[in-house]
Order: C-alpha cells, then sequence, then structure tokens
C-alpha cells in the first residue's frame, strides 16, 4: 500500500510510522510512504500557503494552488488510482470498519490541513472524502492522518506477527477487548484468572467472549446496542451482571462455562475470539 501525506510538516506523519507495527511494514514492502509540501508549490518570494478569509474573522485559510499542486503531484507520482482524504473533524468518524475500508485501497492521499482549513474549492474539487477522528479539533491534521496510517498499515495482510491478531482486535467484532494476563502467576496485583492456565481452548475462548460482552456493556453500552448476540451470548452477558450484582470479579474465570448454563463445545457463536489491541 502506498499513502502520500499532503502537509506543511510530512516528516511528522512519516516519523510516527517508523516504529512498532507500521514501521516493520515499511521494512517488510507492505507499506511505502511519501510526503508532499505545499509550500515547495508556493510562488513568491515567500512561498505563502495562507490568507485571510473572506467575510472576516480570526485565523488564515490554506490557499487552494500549492495544495492543489501537490496532490496532483503526488497522484502523477504514481500510476495507480488514489483515494484523496482530507482529515477534518467534519468528516465520517473514523472506526474500524471504516480503517478497514481504507486499507482496501491500493493508494491513499491524506490532506492535512492548519490553521482554521482549506479553502471550501479545494475540498470540491480535489478530494474524495472526509474523515474525522473525533469530535475534538486539532492543530493540524498530521496527528489524525498519524492515526489513519497505523489503522490501515497494521491490516495490510503480513503487517502482524500473527494473522490473526487484526481478527481479534476491538471493534472487529463490533465488541470492546477481553482483559489479557501473562507471567507471573501470583503477583502482589493479584492472580492470573485459573480459567486462562486451564488449557481447555474451547473454555477459555467462551470465558474471553463473556469479558468482551461484559466490559462492552460496562463502558460502551452503545456497542452492545448494535451487536446482533447470540442465545449464548446473551446467557453469557447474564452470568457477568449476575457476578457484579452479587460483588464478585467478574473475571475470575468462573462464570465462562458452567455457571452461564453454556456448553462451551455446543455453540460455535459463543468462542469466537474478543481480541486483543495492540
Amino acid at each position: 500500500m502506498r499513502i502520500d501525506v499532503i502537509s506543511l510538516f510530512p516528516e511528522f506523519v512519516a516519523q510516527c510510522a517508523a516504529f512498532g507495527v507500521v514501521g516493520r511494514a515499511g521494512e517488510r514492502g507492505l507499506l511505502s510512504m511519501h510526503g508532499w509540501n505545499p509550500r515547495d508549490y508556493a510562488e513568491g518570494n515567500y512561498r505563502r500557503v495562507d490568507e485571510r478569509p473572506f467575510g472576516g474573522g480570526p485565523g488564515m485559510v490554506m490557499l487552494i494552488d500549492p495544495l492543489r499542486a501537490a496532490i496532483r503531484a503526488a497522484r502523477a507520482a504514481d500510476p495507480a488510482p488514489a483515494r484523496t482524504i482530507y482529515m477534518s473533524p467534519q468528516g465520517a468518524r473514523l472506526d474500524q470498519a471504516k480503517a478497514r475500508e481504507l486499507a482496501g485501497h491500493e493508494r491513499l492521499i491524506l490532506l492535512c490541513g492548519r490553521y482554521e482549513g482549506v479553502d471550501e474549492r479545494l475540498i470540491r474539487a480535489e478530494v474524495d472524502e472526509e474523515v474525522s477522528i473525533g469530535d475534538y479539533v486539532l492543530s493540524g491534521g498530521e496527528l489524525a492522518a498519524a492515526v489513519v496510517v497505523d489503522a490501515v498499515a497494521r491490516l495490510q495482510d503480513g503487517a502482524l506477527g500473527d494473522a490473526e491478531s487484526a481478527v481479534q482486535d476491538s471493534f472487529e467484532d463490533g465488541l470492546l477487548d477481553c482483559p489479557h494476563y501473562t507471567r507471573p502467576v501470583e503477583h502482589e496485583l493479584g492472580a492470573v484468572p485459573e480459567v486462562l492456565m486451564s488449557g481447555n481452548h474451547a473454555r477459555i475462548a467462551q470465558w474471553r467472549r463473556q469479558q468482551s460482552l461484559g466490559r462492552t456493556w460496562q463502558r460502551r453500552p452503545d456497542l452492545l446496542d448494535e451487536a446482533a448476540l447470540s442465545k449464548a451470548d446473551r446467557k453469557l452477558l447474564a452470568a457477568y451482571r449476575a457476578e457484579l450484582a452479587a460483588g464478585k470479579s467478574a473475571e475470575t474465570g468462573s462464570t465462562a462455562a458452567s455457571a452461564a448454563g453454556a456448553d462451551p463445545e455446543s455453540d460455535g457463536s459463543a468462542t469466537r475470539g474478543a481480541a486483543r489491541g495492540d
């Protein structure tokens, strides 16, 4: 996948993409990053890229021509068709489904605004869609672009060490992640739930599913409202709620199978991995 970034600070996004999973994706040839600074395409001694807005008001607005020239240069650098995205708080919300959609494109061009934004005429003429990473305003689109790069890079085939990692991420099945533990088994902060050391993979998968359901119910009930829960899911969630109501820890693993009244071998929908985020 090729990603071109149009920005006054293209090196910022490139540096963010140089580490971890995204950096390894670049090393493996799964991702290539290219920066384009509109100031390089501006005219005049001062190479201006912004001007005061018509109608008055605070701040500056980025000019059409330098941005347009940078976008066209980026498009001309590779024959593959590119989807041009403007990072904007007015855009569609970036979620896992949108990240997966964007990851399916061969090329992306990410346009990063500064100041009060860019001239609306450029957006209408050159941008395919606007994308937001949340309901807040940043100083520029570079941080948002870096988030998009990370989200789509890790979804490229071969980017993750384990192919199941992306499948099991939070939000992939509409739910939040389950809790994770590693060594030591015993610690002053607590012990690892027994179910995770049982060796019973069906029971472990069911416990993870239950934790995913429970955490989503507690922390993001709006997501759970949209989830199509199976009969086994509803039993697992009911058992999770019952343990909380009884003042017990819902993470001990005791409800993963028996207390839910569900057979861990009988319903494949209850054993879908509910996952991990890197």
